[in-house]
């Protein structure tokens, strides 16, 4: 179990599984409350983009929970300078996963701790070689993944689409471990 020297409450911006499941995985007890801000910015640099929508979550959660260390994350998913949010139904779905047949793309993952007294924004990039599939098994993965950027799941172990990850692996799930252990240290928290 970590030794975390911090009395205030840890807070998760997300209602996210993923998200979730790795931080109970890395030993962290914490609350998780849903940030209802619309993901929509005028930035166009990826970095600025996710380090923005991870600090509006943090402060939209930070209304209404005092005394707390908000954790708040964002990813996008970039292919030629181009963004791929999230997919907005199965149609698509299948135009994301057919631009993503492959590829090499990148994968940012914005990150915002914030305390009474402080606040850090980060964020870490990951690239990732795709399998090139054939249409029938693109249109197999369509739609089975609504709620991630880029409508591909690296961690499941179904999703056959992922052939590499250049960098933090946990950066491509939602939440940059290697950072995110490094930053943490600064609220004097430990993740294992």
């Amino acid at each position: 179990m970590p030794d975390n020297n911090t009395t205030e409450q840890i807070v998760l911006a997300s209602k996210s599984p993923r998200r979730i499941e790795l931080l109970k995985k890395w030993g962290l007890k914490f609350k998780s409350i849903s940030s209802d801000i619309e993901e929509k910015t005028v930035l166009k640099r990826p970095s600025a983009i996710v380090k923005y929508l991870s600090f509006e979550k943090a402060a939209e959660v930070r209304k209404n929970v005092k005394n707390s260390i908000i954790i708040a994350a964002d990813t996008i998913v970039v292919l030629n300078g181009k963004t791929l949010g999230k997919p907005i139904n199965k149609k698509h779905s299948v135009e994301i996963l057919n631009e993503l047949n492959g590829s090499l793309h990148k994968v940012y993952t914005g990150v915002t701790i914030m305390s009474n007294t402080k606040t850090v924004v980060f964020y870490d990039v990951a690239s990732v070689k795709m399998q090139t599939l054939a249409k029938d098994k693109l249109n197999a993965l369509a739609g089975k993944h609504m709620d991630k950027a880029g409508a591909y799941a690296v961690q499941d172990k179904d999703d056959c689409f992922v052939k590499k990850i250049y960098g933090d692996y946990f950066t491509v799930v939602g939440l940059p471990y290697i950072k995110l252990k490094k930053e943490l240290k600064k609220f004097k928290i430990t993740i294992k």
